[in-house]
């Protein structure tokens, strides 16, 4: 049931990873107003945690539309032609951390910003971790590798220093599996 009927589109911008577009759209009241649209290739997210140890493995980067280093899960965008989620999640996960994982776990996905944007994240938990290389990020990613006891993980979560929403919703999608580990 289409809510709302796309009757003209203006491709204001189109970039290196984003595209922008504005949409005159008719609501099912018969109402006329614009939309504009930010459109995303998607991306892939993914927790490392070792159930050997308990730790989690994440990363700070520097986030410039908001001008704060923010400590996150690895995640990239499906950006490499006909890759796919897991993929994508695979090579982030080594690029990122230098880690390789034996198990991935698919845990859906989320939308980031739907009233202005089409991103998708696919979600996902590794498991079965190890150390295979060193990190081999872009030249325009500056990345550090955090180590985290999984309840020091979901504490920072729950009191707000991490306000990431990749990885809030892989904390609380991953939260019972992890618990339920042998």
């Amino acid at each position: 049931m289409e809510i709302e009927k796309p009757l003209e589109e203006e491709s204001i911008f189109s970039g290196k990873i984003i595209r922008v577009s504005r949409y005159k759209v008719e609501l099912s009241n018969g109402v006329r107003t614009t939309r504009e649209v930010v459109r995303h290739p998607g991306a892939a997210a993914v927790l490392p945690y070792d159930h050997n140890t308990g730790k989690v493995y994440l990363v700070t980067q520097f986030r410039f539309p908001i001008n704060q280093m923010l400590l996150e899960v690895p995640a990239g965008k499906l950006d490499v032609e006909g890759e796919d989620p897991l993929s994508c999640a695979k090579r982030e996960l080594l690029e990122e951390t230098g880690i390789e994982a034996g198990r991935f776990e698919y845990l859906g996905y989320i939308f980031t910003t739907p009233g202005f944007s089409d991103e998708k994240i696919h979600l996902f938990l590794a498991t079965e971790l190890k150390k295979a290389a060193e990190l081999s990020t872009d030249e325009d990613e500056l990345i550090d590798v955090v180590e985290a006891d999984w309840e020091e993980f979901y504490r920072w979560c729950e009191e707000g220093r991490i306000t990431d929403a990749k990885t809030l919703a892989l904390a609380l999608r991953s939260r019972k599996l992890i618990e339920n580990l042998p």
